[in-house]
């Protein structure tokens, strides 16, 4: 998958290095640079763009103006923003339009190959959100590779800050993949899986008994916490009848 990207500052020196580090990223694509964001939003409006590296600090209009126009304007498919600027005091505004990340310049390519790798990951979680819903797998990146996993062998995700362990059937080991439980939730289909704890999503095909407020799992037992509880016992009734 190539990530089609556009460059907007106006620092001449900022663009080309930028640009620079994107044509050595094997999955982006420099589609255009700009040092104006007025001249950026009218290329927008005509082209396919999936990432735009911004800056915030220009003439006429910022980069969080642009920002903001954009966010007004887009669908769920519109682009992101990594913002790239000299200017810490914007970092929350950045994540108020939804940006992906933001560099403080100066940066290197360690800080860059991070927030592109970032992106990538964005896409294609967003990409795998599109299957249809009676698909049987999905695909989850596991340290530095994509890795197919069957929806039947699921038995339970649990997650943590910034990643999720996928217990799967007849494996020892889980698997380890930086994405947020949210995500698993939205992805996962609610036929076949449910979250019952802010930390835990249950395979429905799994569960082996239930107590009074517990589902055994066959490797350990989760508590249905209070936020959970009416949903889940919706489908216990279901199940019972």
């Amino acid at each position: 998958m190539k990530i089609r990207c556009i460059v907007v500052d106006d620092e001449p020196l900022a663009l080309e290095m930028v640009c620079k580090y994107i044509e050595q990223t094997r999955f982006l694509s420099l589609e255009g640079k700009f040092d104006s964001a007025i001249e950026a939003l009218g290329y927008i409006s005509t082209h396919e763009v999936d990432l735009i590296f911004l800056d915030i600090q220009m003439p006429d209009l910022t980069g969080m103006e642009l920002a903001r126009v954009l966010e007004g304007r887009k669908n769920n498919h519109g682009p992101k923003i990594i913002f790239t600027t000299a200017y810490n005091q914007f970092a929350i505004e950045g994540y108020k339009v939804d940006a992906l990340d933001y560099l403080l310049k100066p940066f290197g390519y360690e800080d860059f190959l991070r927030a592109s790798d970032k992106a990538y990951r964005h896409f294609e979680q967003q990409k795998a959100s599109l299957e249809p819903s009676h698909a049987e797998y999905i695909f989850l990146k596991v340290e530095y590779q994509l890795v197919k996993i069957m929806l039947k062998d699921i038995v339970l995700v649990e997650g943590y800050k910034d990643y999720v362990k996928v217990h799967l059937a007849g494996s020892k080991s889980p698997l380890l993949s930086l994405t947020t439980l949210k995500h698993m939730e939205e992805l996962l289909p609610a036929h076949q899986f449910m979250r019952i704890h802010r930390s835990y999503i249950i395979g429905l095909d799994h569960i082996e008994s239930i107590t009074k407020g517990t589902v055994n799992m066959g490797m350990m037992n989760i508590t249905v916490s209070d936020n959970y509880k009416e949903k889940f016992l919706r489908f216990l009734n279901k199940w019972m009848s």
